[in-house]
């Protein structure tokens, strides 16, 4: 096994310091890149998808929960597979609780083609409580490119589509799938996809942080048995 040089704490810190500039420049390309995101264009969702779930059909509109934001997680379950897939599994264990996404007006919750007879025994398996919905009777899944067509059979792929709500009106922003979805779970990973961000005064672009009357995102943030919703 190759193992990082041992050297002196003084020659620690100045590698430190040295790799610290090259974080810091990181930083502000990621912050760039993220605002080039929010500055994409939408699509209006015109369709109105059907999904199942604990309280029986619902539609893309219901996901929101109430929220000005949606964030989906395209979970790998075809429906003739007996378990979710492995991966997308492990990366559901890792999501935060939910009441920090809630607190920015962004609901989340994954969509998988499998019925939801079969997500229920396995949702109940893993211990999860995010909520999880079924696409089995919609094409919702290959509109939003998480099922594709290859060579005549279809293929599944992981990835995360973010929705924005506008009354009556839902719009798509921002999908990405596979390598795309490296280093997100945390809550700010997936408010950084989405259309209002982290909604932070500092963010650009200017305006979207208070433009719905609530206060920069920061200051929403409570413990998560705090918040009166």
């Amino acid at each position: 096994m190759s193992l990082p040089e041992v050297v002196s704490r003084a020659q620690w810190r100045a590698a430190r310091e040295e790799l610290l500039l090259k974080e810091k420049a990181a930083t502000r390309a990621r912050d760039a890149l993220n605002a080039q995101r929010r500055r994409l264009p939408m699509v209006e969702v015109d369709e109105e998808y059907v999904f199942e779930g604990g309280d029986g059909k619902v539609t893309l509109p219901d996901l929101f929960e109430g929220h000005r934001q949606l964030v989906v997680y395209h979970f790998m379950f075809a429906p003739e597979w007996e378990a979710g897939c492995r991966s997308c599994s492990a990366f559901l264990d890792q999501i935060g609780h939910l009441a920090h996404l809630r607190a920015r007006d962004t609901a989340f919750a994954a969509v998988s083609r499998a019925p939801y007879t079969r997500l229920l025994p396995f949702k109940a398996r893993m211990g999860w409580t995010v909520p999880w919905y079924s696409s089995y009777a919609s094409d919702f899944n290959r509109h939003f490119e998480a099922t594709l067509e290859r060579d005549g059979e279809l293929v599944e792929r992981p990835g995360v589509s973010c929705f924005l709500r506008d009354g009556g009106r839902v719009f798509h922003t921002y999908s990405t799938y596979e390598r795309g979805l490296d280093g997100l779970g945390s809550t700010t990973s997936f408010l950084d996809l989405t259309a209002l961000g982290r909604q932070e005064e500092w963010e650009e672009p200017r305006g979207r942080a208070s433009a719905f009357g609530a206060p920069a995102g920061s200051a929403r943030i409570r413990y998560h048995d705090e918040y009166d919703f």
